[in-house]
């Protein structure tokens, strides 16, 4: 069974989010908020849409280097997907990589008849719908949700296994 989704685009001034529709099939744009670094209110109110929207989970999206590297943002998205993570509890919050979404972005409001100027207030929230499509389409394709978990737990090995290549003494 689907839910509705959020998927976010983390700038240093503003958020970019999206949803799906409660079926979590159709990706929407849907808002951009002022980023609020020193006061989280932009997290905050995502936390409120995390309860409105009754949402299965939360995807932010990681900006990378094209090599797979971190960016100069890289971690501050990272800061930001954690503190929403513990203001939301439960809901899951993912990290997905989003090379060049906010370049798909400009040329398809850019494709519109759009430029740069009078789209600077769609593009956060298109570079969130998506960051939140790929989410989306992957888990379809693949069964499994899309990116790495924030705050979740690393595997542990099982008691009494050795890892490969370990040979006991004696």
């Amino acid at each position: 069974m689907s839910a509705a989704r959020i998927g976010i685009d983390v700038g240093a001034a503003r958020v970019g989010v999206a949803v799906t529709d409660p079926g979590g099939v159709v990706v929407l744009p849907l808002t951009t908020l002022a980023r609020d670094a020193a006061g989280d209110s932009d997290i905050s109110q995502v936390a409120d849409l995390v309860v409105e929207r009754s949402a299965a989970s939360v995807v932010v999206g990681l900006p990378l280097n094209l090599d797979g590297s971190d960016s100069a943002s890289t971690q501050a998205a990272r800061d930001w997907a954690t503190r929403l993570s513990r203001l939301i509890g439960a809901t899951p919050v993912r990290l997905v990589d989003e090379r060049l979404t906010t370049v798909s972005a400009y040329r398809d409001l850019r494709d519109g008849g759009k430029n740069a100027r009078q789209a600077r207030a769609y593009i956060d929230q298109q570079s969130a719908a998506l960051i939140l499509q790929v989410a989306v389409d992957t888990e379809r394709t693949t069964g499994r949700p899309a990116g790495v978990r924030v705050g979740g737990r690393k595997p542990r090995q099982k008691k009494g296994r050795r890892p490969p290549g370990d040979v006991a003494k004696g």
